[in-house]
């Protein structure tokens, strides 16, 4: 029978294998104590003592034998295990080996005696592992607790022990998450501290080494008052001196010195095909002279971007300008990280050609990989080299391939943004960029040379435009353009312009490395499904760019979810975070999103663009509210399952949302009307409207409403249709095209007479006087807005009747009845500020202030515009702001006062021109005829 004794955690017994049930607590301390002076006499005070303290019952010799007892017959089982009683106490004879405390104690001296350190590794390992927890768990007296402490001391140190023999054989890479529990554990232990220092130095993070040095510094004193001790402070200076030697351990030093050297050669040719770079290639040498240049740790450098975007060519490039720097040669390796393989290389792998590379014999190179990396590390100490890591995976790919000690350049490229390099080991980032147009132009002409670049210009517009700055797309179509000499490139252009949306113009002659494609490809497959899912229904969103409220509604996903996916993608380089919050990618990457989505079943693909469309209608209903409180609204249909549309609180936010996404909202329209979301067209154009007009948006504005017309028709909604045509009116009269504009009102006053709306006709007949007006017939403007007066009145709508009132008081004042006009701006802005309609407030001060000047009262004429002029400017209504200050700068003109009316004049001439008013041209002859008028003075 195989007998086992552990006191090294809880206290139990086992014989072949069962455990044995060894009673209550005060039993177990009885057989602990025997076990513990295993086949020696313990007297029987003593057991009481150890057992029971000074506190044993009346009959405790009586509870003691009956102990005794019963552990005889739990162990009874074999004859290996015996309590024998002996004059004045009692003995337990048994195999001490049997024992985990005492095999622990004889693992530790073996280890210590043994002359070769794996067998010492091998005992330290197997003795450490002997430990399941507290010894002697739970058992509680001072006797237990005070050999307790001691034995958790002698553990530690021959963990101790052990870390030294695994630095000494290389393995310091599988020894850094221990230590850092450690040194948390025991802040003050200076052993350990040192151990941690030589760990990281050997690991490539110096600064991190020295870094640890100081916060125990600190700690010593502070608690102790006391400085590091020598040998300590001995290893800091080493560390800090970049000690060569001391950078690889004994067996790898051992190793490199019967190496001879070589002088490695290993970089690909410069790229064929390189234009442009000039700024990154000023980075790269920037933040290699810099690093170099501080002498605290290894210069490294990262060259990230999306695929195809050129990073390898560049650093060949940079590489064979700079060759003279670097005197001991150059390792290369392409570690595969994204490749049609889909396996990155291993690390040991990668080292074993840099060790060939370097002269290494294979039969020196070890098995182990922290003793190659300690061998490679040992190999580059002291030599100024450039070692070039290509299409890295990730940090972890890369580390071990690091030098230890300052002298070598590394420049690593991968299509993930590589953060832990930077935030750790100190990386220089640089971020490749899409080419410019002259860039692009410059490298198609690198390649053809047989004068089609100089003599096409416009084809060649064309085709950089369609590569959209990516040099593999280029290079594609340059080799297919080198391919046939007697294609024009007009040819090509045709056939990229026909292939729009799609890859099938870049497809790469059956060469995995030159198909966009395949490229595309590599890093899509290094996502998670959740990224990848992600990015699949990118394809369906219009862009130009997505916020991650509106991911999160696309994929039916939590806000915070959708935010850490996009953060994958971004790190993988398929997008790009432009703005906080707001991410985009490039015009080829989201064709070929959009053809991985297009493989998605038709249901799930529909309920996405469902999501994507309630979206953006139900976030600009709400931004549109807080622009336009008082506007009749209109409920939208219901939203779909995991839509979460964006929150505007007030105006200000709602201007905002609208500026940043309005190019997205016009392909949104677009997407929704393509695909039949023939509601949700007709109800984004409503509600998009508002802003396009204060915007003076026009040519957009007719843009989305035309569509709205369209889908209200198909739809059979006539109150849409109604509404369209009222919306579309204005951007045709302020763009001059008046009998548009008038085909659309009377269209509309049709259609809401049809259907009994006398609100809407109200409406619409205010917009009809606008166009009259505009046209010369300020007669008939008058007749509009009085009636709408009156259907407003009919119908109880104030803040129509309010917008009316103002309507009314500014044909008065065209009309040169400029008292009658007052009486109707005040009514006016009476009820607006009781209903809070600021926008229509803002109108009627300027109204009021234009009959107060023409009336010769330019002072309360001025203050009105100011009134006017604030509120505009707080609504973003930028040309209501416009009209307000150049009536602003009359007034300071009639006051006698030309620098103030040239100020309002100028900064009025600036919106205008910002927005593209046809008003311009007429300020601007304002403006020099009145410094014209003022030079003559």
């Amino acid at each position: 029978m195989v007998v086992e004794f552990r006191l090294l955690g809880d206290v139990a017994a086992a014989v072949d294998g069962d455990p044995v049930n060894l009673g209550h607590a005060r039993q177990q301390c009885v057989l602990a104590v025997l076990l513990v002076e295993a086949n020696r006499v313990v007297h029987v005070d003593q057991l009481l003592e150890r057992v029971w303290v000074d506190r044993p019952p009346q009959r405790a010799h009586s509870a003691l034998y009956s102990y005794l007892s019963r552990l005889r017959r739990c162990l009874g089982r074999t004859e290996d295990v015996r309590i024998v009683r002996q004059p004045g106490g009692y003995l337990l004879a048994v195999d001490p080996m049997a024992v985990d405390l005492h095999r622990f104690n004889d693992l530790v001296s073996r280890a210590r005696r043994a002359t070769d350190d794996m067998d010492a590794l091998r005992h330290f390992d197997e003795a450490i592992g002997l430990w399941r927890g507290e010894a002697f768990a739970p058992l509680d007296t001072p006797w237990f607790n005070n050999l307790r402490g001691a034995l958790h001391q002698g553990r530690r140190a021959a963990e101790r022990d052990r870390t030294d023999i695994a630095l000494r054989l290389g393995q310091h890479s599988t020894l850094l998450a221990e230590l850092s529990r450690g040194v948390v554990e025991h802040p003050l232990d200076e052993r350990l501290a040192g151990q941690l220092m030589l760990t990281l130095y050997r690991s490539g993070r110096q600064a991190e080494a020295l870094d640890h040095y100081q916060q125990m510094r600190h700690r010593l004193a502070d608690a102790l008052g006391v400085d590091p001790s020598p040998d300590l402070q001995e290893l800091h200076l080493r560390i800090l001196h970049g000690d060569p030697d001391f950078a690889a351990s004994a067996v790898t030093r051992a190793a490199a010195a019967a190496v001879t050297p070589r002088t490695p050669r290993q970089l690909p040719p410069p790229p064929a095909m390189f234009a442009g770079r000039a700024r990154e290639l000023a980075a790269l040498s920037i933040a290699v002279d810099r690093q170099a240049g501080a002498n605290s740790g290894v210069a490294i450098s990262t060259v990230g971007g999306m695929g195809g975007i050129g990073k390898t060519w560049l650093v060949l490039r940079w590489a064979h300008d700079n060759l003279d720097r670097f005197p001991d040669g150059q390792l290369y390796v392409n570690l595969r990280g994204f490749e049609p393989a889909a396996e990155a290389m291993p690390p040991l792998v990668a080292l074993r050609g840099f060790l060939d590379g370097l002269g290494v014999p294979p039969g020196s190179v070890p098995m182990d990989l922290d003793a190659q990396v300690g061998l490679y590390r040992s190999m580059l100490a002291g030599r100024r080299m450039l070692i070039v890591l290509d299409n890295a995976r990730d940090a972890e790919q890369v580390r071990p391939l690091l030098p230890g000690v300052p002298g070598c350049v590394v420049v690593v490229t991968s299509r993930q943004q590589l953060s832990g390099l930077v935030a750790v080991e100190g990386a220089s980032p640089v971020a490749l960029d899409l080419l410019t147009a002259a860039e692009a132009r410059e490298l198609l002409a690198s390649r053809l040379t047989d004068g089609r670049v100089a003599a096409e210009p416009r084809p060649v517009e064309g085709i950089v435009e369609r590569c959209s700055g990516l040099p593999l797309a280029l290079a594609i179509v340059a080799a297919r353009a080198a391919a046939h000499p007697g294609f024009p490139l007009a040819a090509l252009d045709r056939e990229l312009a026909e292939l729009q949306g799609s890859l099938d113009g870049f497809a790469g002659g059956g060469d995995p490395l030159t198909d966009l494609r395949s490229v595309f490809s590599w890093s899509y497959r290094a996502l998670g499904e959740p990224g990848a899912r992600l990015f699949r229904l990118l394809g369906l969103h219009p862009g130009p760019d997505i916020s991650v409220r509106a991911a999160a509604s696309l994929a039916a996903l939590p806000e915070r979810q959708a935010r850490l996916i996009l953060g994958e993608l971004v790190r993988a380089q398929l997008m790009v975070e432009r703005a906080p919050g707001r991410y985009t990618c490039h015009d080829l990457l989201r064709a070929y999103a959009a053809e991985m989505v297009e493989a998605e079943p038709p249901e799930p693909r529909r309920a996405a663009l469902h999501r994507i469309v309630d979206h953006y209608l139900r976030s600009a209903g709400t931004a549109d509210r807080r622009l336009s409180p008082l506007r009749d609204p209109v409920a939208p249909p219901p939203a779909q399952a995991g839509v979460q549309p964006e929150e505007t609180a007030d105006n200000a936010q709602a201007l905002a949302w609208f500026a940043e996404e309005h190019g997205v909202l016009l392909r949104v329209v677009e997407l929704a009307s393509r695909h039949g979301f023939d509601r949700h067209v007709w109800q984004l154009a409503w509600a998009f409207t508002t802003f396009l007009s204060r915007r003076s948006h026009w040519d957009d504005l007719i843009a989305v409403q035309n569509q709205a017309l369209a889908a209200a028709e198909r739809d059979g909604d006539r109150a849409a249709r109604a509404q369209a045509h009222r919306d579309v009116a204005p951007a045709y009269t302020e763009t001059g095209r008046f009998e548009l504009a008038r085909g659309h009102l009377e269209s509309a006053l049709v259609l809401l007479d049809e259907l009994a709306d006398r609100v809407g006709q109200a409406h619409t007949l205010l917009t009809l006087s606008w166009a009259s007006e505009k046209e010369g017939d300020q007669a008939a403007a008058l007749r509009h807005d009085e009636r709408a007066l009156r259907l407003f009145r009919d119908a109880g709508h104030r803040a129509g009747e309010a917008r009316a009132l103002n309507a009314v008081g500014w044909d008065h004042v065209l009309l040169g009845e400029h008292q009658q006009a007052i009486r109707y701006c005040q009514r006016a802005v009476a009820l607006q500020r009781r209903l809070g309609d600021r926008t229509g407030e803002a109108n009627s001060w300027d109204t009021l202030g234009y009959a107060l000047h023409h009336l010769g009262h330019y002072r309360r004429a001025a203050r009105c515009y100011r009134r006017a002029l604030e509120i505009s400017r707080e609504l973003g209504h930028r040309y209501n702001e416009a009209e307000a200050l150049q009536h602003l700068g009359d007034t300071h003109q009639a006051l006698g006062d030309l620098p103030a009316a040239c100020d309002c004049w100028l900064r009025a001439l600036e919106i205008l021109t910002e927005i593209g008013h046809p008003a311009v041209e007429q300020l601007r002859d304002k403006l020099a005829a009145t410094k014209g008028v003022a030079a003559a003075r």
